[in-house]
């Protein structure tokens, strides 16, 4: 129990810690220091307990010994008293019982010490005895360099605690080195559908070929290393914007990670700052700006080399400079790639060489930018509220 409510302390200090921009912007301090003494008190009564428990036994413990010592001279006494025994055998007993009572002491001060690494352990256990939902097959293969051909054959998926299709009857191909663009409205199922490519989730129905490889006959290693994703929220490590890059492929040259950082338009920055790429960027990147963080994020993908590309919402929430600068950097990615680019904002989609609409979970039209905005259908009702 004091195992748990640790956990809780902890979970409760971190959330706290995280959203602390929040808290102040809310002024709801006062509520979040309510939350840790709530947790705080479930821990000390926990801790309260555990004290009682061992106070009663180590009590008990020590009682018994001295009461045993007692019950010997008072039993030595009365055999020396009737010649039964010496005073000197007495005397050598007793020695010897206070030589093996130190060995009892210290097992119970241990027991104390086994019973806390027993309950860790357990709690230890039950998060490695976890399986993972996506496993390799069994006769999994590793295939030669993917070249980025990609259908969506009769897919449909829903997750399992839910009735409803997240997706269904999608049909999709891809040509390998075409770029592509998945648009709908928030809910409609473009990231879900950008998230079966690298099977972060497994379809429900239907198949994804990639070179004509379904994807579940192929080692989840091979097949994450021929995709590179840039998602909306990028995730930086606490460590420098050099180990960032680097990544994206660990055992990269020095030079390789200057061009990368060169090609995604974020070497000359780089270099403005005092340590250079040896540069802290903070927790989650907190150090930089979000375009910032978006092209260090890009550079990664562009030392990872992968011939198949999903950008995920990459320019949504940035300014018109450093949408420009990403923008660049992207097209320059995206050549000879297969890209698949999820996007609100319909401009940036408009020199794709296709584009898929989806309308809850379904695909509802599908065609270049020019063809679908004379079609007058949904994908025109979208691009016309766009604010772009």
């Amino acid at each position: 129990a004091v195992r748990e409510r640790i956990a809780d302390i902890n979970s409760a200090v971190e959330n706290s810690i995280q959203g602390i921009r929040e808290v102040k912007s809310f002024t709801n301090e006062t509520y979040e220091m309510g939350k840790f003494h709530a947790v705080n008190s479930e821990f000390r009564s926990a801790k309260e307990n555990m004290y009682q428990t061992m106070a009663s036994f180590h009590a008990g413990m020590i009682f018994n010994i001295e009461v045993f010592s007692l019950v010997l001279i008072a039993a030595g006494a009365v055999m020396v008293n009737r010649g039964t025994v010496s005073f000197a055998d007495i005397i050598g007993f007793q020695l010897f019982v206070k030589t093996m009572m130190n060995p009892v002491r210290r097992l119970t001060n241990f027991y104390e010490m086994y019973q806390q690494g027993v309950a860790s352990f357990e709690r230890f256990t039950e998060i490695m005895d976890i399986e993972p939902d996506i496993n390799d097959s069994p006769n999994a293969i590793e295939p030669p360099a993917l070249t980025g051909e990609i259908h969506l054959d009769a897919l449909g998926f829903k997750y399992l605690s839910s009735p409803d299709w997240i997706l269904k009857d999608i049909d999709i191909r891809i040509p390998a080195g075409a770029t592509v663009a998945l648009v709908g409205e928030s809910g409609a199922g473009k990231s879900t559908l950008a998230s079966l490519i690298p099977r972060f989730y497994d379809v429900t129905e239907g198949r994804i070929l990639i070179d004509g490889y379904d994807i579940r006959t192929l080692k989840q290693r091979a097949l994450r290393a021929s995709v590179g994703i840039v998602h909306q929220n990028v995730f930086l490590f606490d460590t420098t914007i050099r180990d960032n890059i680097l990544f994206g492929r660990p055992d990269a040259a020095e030079a390789d990670v200057i061009e990368a950082a060169r090609s995604a338009n974020i070497y000359d920055f780089i270099q403005s700052l005092p340590d250079g790429l040896d540069t802290l960027v903070g927790e989650r990147g907190v150090r930089l700006s979000g375009g910032q963080q978006q092209r260090v994020a890009i550079a990664r993908v562009f030392l990872k080399n992968p011939p198949i590309l999903i950008f995920d919402e990459a320019t949504s929430s940035l300014d018109a400079e450093s949408e420009a600068l990403i923008q660049n950097a992207m097209e320059r990615l995206c050549v000879n790639r297969t890209t698949i680019i999820i996007a609100h904002r319909l401009s940036t989609v408009k020199k794709a060489d296709k584009t898929y609409v989806l309308r809850g979970g379904r695909l509802v039209e599908q065609g270049r930018h020019d063809d679908l905005i004379a079609l007058g259908g949904y994908y025109n009702e979208l691009y016309s509220r766009s604010a772009y």
